[in-house]
């Protein structure tokens, strides 16, 4: 099967989207796309002023030749712009005195901003991608900072997707790199993924775990060409990026497209990290991340696991007040800290359960950690595809000292209601050990 007639069976899987086209010189077809999905209606281009500069003028010149009647486009002038509550209120204004369909040219924060502002509007809506930088063009919800939290809203993806590859080779330095090691963090991700249906928590669904796992190796290939700009390349990429979407899309949860090395990155952005004055890309973040996840599965693979002490480890386990109190002592922000306890409570286990896990995971080990194995290349072949794509491979070149990051392993597990690899390595008792192993 080749890579459109892939794409085009994955669109099929999509709940919400249902035109994606991605090829050089595709900002001159926004104007028939548009007019394929919205008909006659009135559109409103939203971009940044790099965005517009890049492809948002292309593609309001593309729909006025198609006879669209376009408002004046909404351009922020922000020099850095985030995916804020306040932003996005900004849109929910301009959006309540027009009936306009929005057409949202940028990358993530321009996507995740215009999504839930249309989706606030009752009006769907038309992403034109400007970067191979992040997964969710596709994806069902919006990662938003609300309250000093990133939060992911729940509001359906764009009707329609245009991806012209002739900009994203064009893009910002760094931008496509970042997209990349968002992709390699699926490879994670789903080892997470296996451990989570391996202890009986979360069943892997096959369409959403095709859709992500059958050709990622094959869309991360190629590094170097990325890094150059390669169209060939670019395309993998971007394909693969809107396949963790539509899976997304399908399964309605992040599940299939994210595990625990987004909770670092997460983390770090409740944290307002910055690093020589600017916040690190979402990309660069869970690259960093996802090279720590990796060498924690190393540890697992050396761990006797098939050896736990059930009845000892379930003796150990606390109840749910003391781990309120283990949270509570980890010395966190306290908006980091109400949201660990409030997402653990709802994912802590009693040890009657414990028991009955530990004891699955015991039995099982053997075909499980096979099976991670194949899943997870080797933690050197990960840092040299990031170094090769031009991304951060350690901590330091994003501002994180080794012993940041060793801390950040521990909120990170509590920080959300979903069974990841950190789950497994606190309730099987060898987190601290496995840290010992990777840093000393």
């Amino acid at each position: 099967m080749t890579l459109d007639e892939f794409m085009q069976q994955a669109l099929r899987s999509a709940r919400e989207t249902r035109v994606l086209r991605i090829a050089p010189g595709a900002v001159a077809q926004v104007g028939e796309v548009y007019c394929g999905s919205f008909g006659g209606r009135r559109a409103v281009v939203v971009a940044d002023t790099n965005t517009f500069a890049a492809a948002g003028k292309a593609a309001l010149d593309s729909l006025l030749k198609a006879g669209v009647a376009c408002e004046e486009p909404f351009v922020f002038t922000e020099p850095e712009l985030h995916a804020d509550f306040d932003q996005v209120l900004r849109l929910d204004a301009m959006l309540s005195g027009t009936d306009a369909v929005p057409v949202a040219v940028g990358s993530g924060t321009i996507n995740d901003l215009v999504k839930l502002s249309a989706h606030h509007a009752g009006r769907r809506y038309m992403a034109v991608g400007t970067a191979a930088s992040v997964d969710g063009y596709t994806s069902f919800g919006a990662a938003i900072t609300y309250q000093d939290v990133k939060q992911t809203f729940d509001c359906p993806a764009p009707l329609a997707v245009l991806v012209d590859l002739d900009v994203v080779a064009g893009a910002p330095e760094g931008m496509n790199a970042s997209g990349y090691a968002d992709l390699m963090a699926k490879m994670t991700g789903g080892a997470d993924w296996i451990l989570a249906e391996a202890a009986g928590e979360d069943p892997i669904d096959p369409v959403a775990w095709d859709l992500v796992q059958s050709r990622l190796r094959e869309a991360l290939a190629d590094p170097a060409g990325v890094r150059k700009g390669d169209i060939q390349a670019l395309e993998g990429l971007v394909a693969g990026l809107m396949m963790g979407g539509f899976a997304m899309q399908y399964t309605r949860t992040s599940r299939p497209a994210s595990g625990a090395e987004h909770l670092f990155s997460h983390l770090w952005d409740m944290q307002h990290h910055t690093h020589n004055g600017t916040i690190p890309s979402h990309g660069f973040k869970v690259g960093v991340a996802t090279l720590a996840e990796t060498r924690l599965y190393e540890q697992f693979y050396a761990m006797p696991i098939e050896d736990l002490q059930v009845d000892r480890l379930c003796r150990e386990w606390p109840d749910w007040p003391e781990q309120e109190k283990r949270i509570r002592s980890l010395g966190c922000e306290p908006h980091i800290t109400e949201k660990c306890v409030e997402e653990s409570r709802l994912k802590h286990i009693d040890r009657q359960r414990l028991a009955a896990q530990l004891e699955r995971l015991r039995t099982g080990w053997p075909a499980v950690r096979e099976r991670l194995r194949r899943q997870l290349p080797p933690s050197g072949e990960v840092a040299d595809m990031l170094r090769a794509v031009g991304a951060p491979a350690e901590p330091e070149q994003i501002g994180i000292s080794r012993r940041r990051l060793r801390q950040t392993f521990y909120p990170a597990a509590y920080l959300r209601n979903r069974y990841t690899s950190l789950d497994f390595a606190l309730r099987a008792g060898i987190l601290d050990r496995c840290l010992e192993g990777i840093f000393g």
